[in-house]
């Protein structure tokens, strides 16, 4: 402690956090390519997986686009050497008509050639362009399967967003890796072809072409990897740009925007986060500038070196002047091909990175796949957790420790205690949503580890605190898509929760879509939700949890949901999430969380007049003293009503009484 500090002295104040999506692990990141020559490797195995995708969509797409690329490289060559026939009948000495009569079959060979070519070219576009967005729908559905199959703590884990993030984005580009790859081949094709043109003319020539073109093919790929680091480096600040243009446009909150004046300030967030995800990107952009720089500098002296050969080939009689016109066409085409090997190369390689994030989360589900048993359960007649912990990942302490509690069915027992107290978590752990960290959670005595996990799930019923507004029928909302029990279900569901009035006043019934406006459906308010998600949990068989379920009902709606619930719980464990004690009375047993821990647990008659922490929140919540409303003098400070301002000199008089107002 200095001198000028005493014992008094607040300690500083930690730095404000910043709003940001927490960046996982990238393990991905490990053992990818580093070095242009480790890239160049790998681009074979990327086009086979460019093809074996199409292969899984349309076999007989992949089989055409193959058969047309090695037709194309066939009739590329047989036009290089028609060429070569060409320049040596016309440059033969003899007369020019004789000459050209003699050309004439070779020129209607490189026609015939070229034609067909064009053909083909229009065909392997046609095929590729038909592939391509049903590649990226395949690769969506297979991301999107790997998401659902995930455990539900996966979402609490920073690296997983990140993981899903990157996915996502090579499924958005895998409908480039066909097209880039059918591009690769072409040129490969056309290359092989004027190759061997080229090595029969002179074998000299080739190796000078290749060295020509290497450099920049070299720093292409150098600033393709460099490009997809600085992508990987701004993923996170990327993200949070998205949350914040959310905030700033959407309609559920436009209001508080406006009210709270907060636009500037989001604003300036925004393009805070901007300016830095533009510095990462302007340095990875001048670092690939300096390579291909390097690159051109380099192919350009060695293209120097190559044609300075050909000349001294032809200057020195080693090559006639017809065979060095079809060295100029072939080194042309093998050039201008390998260019385009270098361009889509680089292209494919860097597409084939985010495929690579893709595939990895597809084989993991971003490490979070669901591993469980195969056992299919029945509808449960009892729940139990025994000794059961639960710590969220990063998390200073546990959300739950030692809880021994269990459900039968025919049972309401009722959660309560403090915010942050373990209830939700405790309702999710007993529905297999998550798995315990410590202790267990049974099912008929059964593990719910032993069970399968979407076969469990089909006889759970949630209504949590924030529940899913899906932009489907109003039937589909409460059936989900799986109806069971025919309309009587589902009116009976329906008329329990009050969904019923709410589904009489719109427009088509239940066949009305509900969504936003602009879908062309029609938008509930928060209560008539409410109703909405009560009933396709009322509908639903096996453990019901309530969480929080009448937080949006007016009194009336919320009477009818707790005098109904004893019939609804008939054969069925149910668990009540609330804060609101009064309505817990309903329940068989509460029980009473404190710090994740089970404080109390008992009746309503008996905890409300036991000591503890349930009947200190019972009278907190029953406490409605309140100042008493203020009387006119208190407002002014003064006996009387408030002074009448009439402008200056106005003089104040009382009001009359009532009796002598008539007189005035």
């Amino acid at each position: 402690m200095t001198a000028e500090q005493t014992s008094d002295t607040p300690p500083p104040a930690p730095p404000a956090e910043e709003y940001r999506f927490q960046q996982g692990k990238l393990a991905a990141l490990e053992g990818r390519p580093t070095s242009p020559w480790v890239m160049a490797r790998r681009l074979p195995q990327l086009v086979r997986k460019g093809l074996a995708l199409g292969w899984r969509v349309d076999r007989r797409a992949v089989a055409l686009l193959l058969s047309c690329q090695a037709l194309s490289a066939v009739l590329e060559a047989t036009g290089l050497v028609a060429t070569g026939s060409t320049l040596t009948s016309l440059v033969a000495p003899g007369d020019i008509r004789d000459r050209i009569a003699q050309a004439l079959p070779s020129i209607a060979l490189i026609a015939a050639a070229v034609g067909l070519r064009a053909v083909l070219g229009i065909v392997i576009s046609d095929v590729s362009s038909r592939l391509s967005p049903r590649i990226s729908r395949e690769a969506e559905l297979e991301m999107l399967h790997a998401a659902a199959h995930a455990e539900l703590t996966a979402y609490d884990h920073p690296g997983f967003n990140d993981q899903w993030d990157h996915a996502d984005r090579g499924a958005d580009v895998a409908k480039d890796l066909i097209t880039e790859s059918q591009m690769l081949m072409s040129c490969l094709a056309s290359i092989i072809a004027a190759a061997g043109v080229v090595a029969v003319l002179h074998p000299v020539l080739l190796p000078l072409l290749v060295l020509a073109v290497l450099p920049q093919a070299l720093a292409r790929m150098k600033g393709a990897h460099l490009q997809w680091e600085s992508g990987r480096a701004v993923s996170a600040e990327r993200r949070t740009l998205g949350h914040l243009r959310w905030y700033i446009a959407d309609r559920q909150i436009a209001d508080q925007l406006r009210s709270g004046t907060m636009f500037g300030f989001l604003l300036g967030r925004y393009r805070e986060i901007g300016a830095r995800v533009d510095d990462v990107t302007d340095r990875a952009i001048h670092r690939g500038s300096r390579w291909a720089m390097a690159g051109s500098v380099a192919g350009g002296a060695a293209s120097a070196v190559m044609w300075g050969a050909l000349v001294l080939l032809l200057a020195s009689g080693r090559m006639t002047l017809a065979s060095a016109g079809t060295a100029v066409f072939a080194l042309q085409t093998v050039g201008n091909n390998l260019y385009g090997i270098v361009g889509y190369g680089t292209r494919i390689f860097r597409t084939g990175l985010y495929v690579d994030d893709w595939a990895d989360f597809i084989a993991e589900a971003g490490g979070h796949r669901l591993d469980r048993g195969s056992i299919v359960p029945d509808p449960p007649k009892a729940v139990r957790a025994e000794r059961l912990g639960y710590t969220y990942p990063d998390a200073d302490g546990p959300a739950l420790a030692d809880v021994t509690l269990e459900v039968r069915a025919g049972e309401i027992v009722a959660l309560v205690g403090e915010n942050g107290s373990g209830k939700t978590t405790l309702s999710r752990l007993l529905t297999g949503l998550y798995l315990p960290t410590e202790g267990t959670v049974t099912w008929d005595a059964r593990d719910v580890r032993e069970l399968d996990a979407y076969a469990m799930w089909r006889h759970t019923a949630v209504v949590p605190q924030v529940f899913a507004h899906w932009p489907l029928s109003a039937e589909e909302n409460v059936t989900l898509g799986q109806p069971r029990g025919g309309t009587a279900a589902l009116l009976r569901a329906a008329e329990r929760s009050g969904a019923g009035e709410v589904v009489d006043g719109l427009r088509s019934g239940w066949g009305t879509l509900l969504a936003r406006e602009w879908f062309g459906g029609v938008e509930l308010s928060g209560g008539q939700w409410q109703r909405i998600a009560i009933a396709r949990a009322f509908y639903r068989p096996g453990v019901l949890v309530l969480d929080e379920p009448t937080s949006a009902l007016d009194a009336r709606a919320e009477h009818r949901i707790f005098a109904g619930l004893r019939e609804v719980a008939e054969g069925r464990p149910v668990v009540l999430v609330t804060h609101r004690l009064a309505n817990v009375a309903v329940a068989d047993r509460i029980v009473v969380l404190g710090h994740g821990r089970i404080v109390q647990e008992g009746t309503f008659e008996e905890l409300s007049v036991a000591p503890g922490l349930f009947r200190e929140l019972l009278e907190l919540q029953n406490d409605r003293s309140v100042p008493g409303q203020r009387r006119p003098e208190d407002a002014t400070g003064r006996e009387g009503p408030p002074e009448a301002t009439a402008g200056p000199g106005a003089t104040a008089r009382e009001t009359p009484p009532e009796g002598a107002r008539g007189q005035e």
